[in-house]
């Protein structure tokens, strides 16, 4: 059995897929990554609402945390994903 083979046999939509896959390949051991949405978009040639759509998806299927990251001075920061990787 594959490792991704429950991500394959999911009713996620494509485009899920594809970042799901984006993320796992830039995630430390732990699972842990924090591309830029603009990033993500550019490197895999889609828009930003498709990657923030599939960043839904997989947080709704369990396959990705997102956790919003903060500067010292309290200003937004880049988002840090979670990749599930094979416990879903």
């Amino acid at each position: 059995m594959s490792y991704f083979s429950s991500i394959y046999g999911a009713d996620l939509p494509s485009r899920a897929k594809v970042v799901y896959f984006y993320l796992f390949d830039r995630a430390d051991q732990e699972g842990y990554c924090f591309p830029a949405i603009n990033t993500i978009a550019r490197e895999l040639s889609i828009s930003r609402s498709t990657v923030k759509r599939a960043i839904q998806d997989l947080e709704r299927h369990g396959y990705l945390e997102k956790t919003q990251r903060y500067r010292k001075n309290g200003g937004k920061s880049t988002l840090l994903y979670r990749v599930r990787q094979g416990e879903v």
